[in-house]
């Protein structure tokens, strides 16, 4: 096949789960034999943009009409069988549907987020779970400055969501769920079910993997307090203050809670904070791992850490809630916490690094369930026939219109 993946980089300069995946589809597509083209902006080049350039960013964020026209000359130059959309934020914008509809290619989106009821995409303000625009308009985003604490900021994101809304459910063929729990939301909010499909995100086979106990407790991801930083903070001190679990905790990662990060690590022998790691050295740390931790107190749509510490046979400490439920089989390849509760969650992290023949196990179901569920090749195969899937159903209804004409039927009367 020739499918056209549609994605808007998020910035460098912190970790993004969302663009691993695509790269990582990318890659897989070509390596099982269908060529794959990209049409891509960067967040990155927004700070060299001249200043009526970066003020027009956000009016651009509800519809970029540039982005309308380029895309639809290439479609129609290149006929894609099927574009496969990813972000639209900033610099894209829900155009690129009118663009797929302009050059009549079938277009498929994937969902890493809750962007299609929630302005910010998280479920989360205050450090909350949040549903208060689910099903509804997204005022409230804009009354509480949803996005990055600004009113002004929410604005573009919540016109975008008011006025796309239709289009999206019209424009796309198939949405794809990276969770069943994902899924159960969007359709509460009132999309269409039967145009969301659920397809886990796949992990690449490590070159790494765990041989021995593990050295040391893993954090891995954003520093930002709705992946639960100040809650495993929390937890680690108080495991800390009843005598520990005998390996310190590593942080990797990048945010805006780095700077309390740094200063609750320094000087202590239990907490290492380690900064931004590579792809190789991420798998490197998890195969080092006694256990990785995920307590996100808001509900992740996926959860790719966890996946990646299955694949290298590491057990996960994670919240139960959100894909973390369909994720971890609670002590079976993996412990969940309570949601929010710090207690709970060091008394998870001691359970699972002071058990090690339980946690050896615990490891080694995590790798099986990786393999039977989240490997490349299901990954290829559930993704290749999902885009079949959509081109049929495309076929049919070009089919079925060309024979209503023939007949007269799709006259108006």
């Amino acid at each position: 096949m020739h499918i056209l993946v549609v994605h808007n980089r998020y910035g460098s300069a912190q970790p993004s789960g969302e663009n691993k995946v695509v790269d990582q589809e990318v890659d897989l597509l070509r390596e099982g034999g269908h060529r794959v083209g990209t049409f891509e902006r960067r967040s990155d080049d927004i700070g060299a943009m001249s200043l009526l350039a970066k003020v027009a960013v956000p009016l651009r964020v509800p519809w970029n009409p540039a982005v309308r026209t380029e895309l639809a000359t290439r479609l129609r130059a290149e006929r894609p069988d099927v574009v496969h959309v990813h972000n639209v934020f900033p610099l894209l914008s829900p155009a690129v549907l009118a663009a797929c509809a302009d050059a009549g290619v079938p277009a498929v989106a994937t969902l890493h987020n809750y962007t299609q009821v929630c302005p910010p995409g998280t479920l989360q303000r205050d450090g909350r779970p949040c549903t208060e625009c689910v099903g509804s308009t997204p005022l409230p985003a804009v009354r509480h400055g949803c996005y990055r604490g600004s009113r002004l900021a929410t604005v573009p994101l919540a016109v975008s969501l008011s006025a796309n809304r239709r289009r999206w459910w019209s424009g796309v063929e198939r949405f794809f769920c990276i969770s069943a729990a994902q899924r159960d939301v969007l359709v509460r909010a009132g999309m269409p079910a039967e145009r969301l499909a659920v397809k886990h995100n796949f992990v690449p086979d490590p070159d790494a993997r765990r041989t021995d106990a593990g050295e040391h407790v893993l954090y891995l991801g954003r520093l930002a307090e709705a992946k639960g930083v100040r809650l495993l903070m929390a937890a680690w001190d108080e495991i800390a203050a009843s005598g520990g679990v005998g390996v310190p905790l590593v942080i990797a990662g990048t945010g805006p809670l780095e700077a309390e990060v740094t200063a609750w690590a320094a000087g202590r022998d239990d907490v290492r904070y380690v900064g931004l790691y590579d792809t190789a050295e991420c798998r490197k740390a998890i195969a080092r791992s006694v256990a990785v931790v995920a307590p996100s107190t808001w509900l992740e749509a996926f959860g790719l850490v966890v996946v990646e510490a299955m694949a290298a046979g590491v057990p996960v400490v994670a919240a139960g809630h959100g894909a973390f439920v369909e994720l971890v089989e609670d002590g079976v390849t993996g412990l969940l916490h309570e949601p929010g509760d710090a207690a709970s969650l060091a008394s998870r992290i001691r359970r699972i690094a002071g058990e090690p023949s339980g946690n050896r196990e615990m490891g080694e179901a995590a790798r099986r369930r990786y393999e039977k569920g989240f490997s490349p090749a299901v990954g290829l195969d559930r993704l290749v026939d999902e885009y079949r899937s959509v081109i049929a159903g495309r076929s049919a209804q070009t089919r079925g219109g060309d024979i209503r004409a023939s007949r007269g039927d799709g006259d108006n009367r």
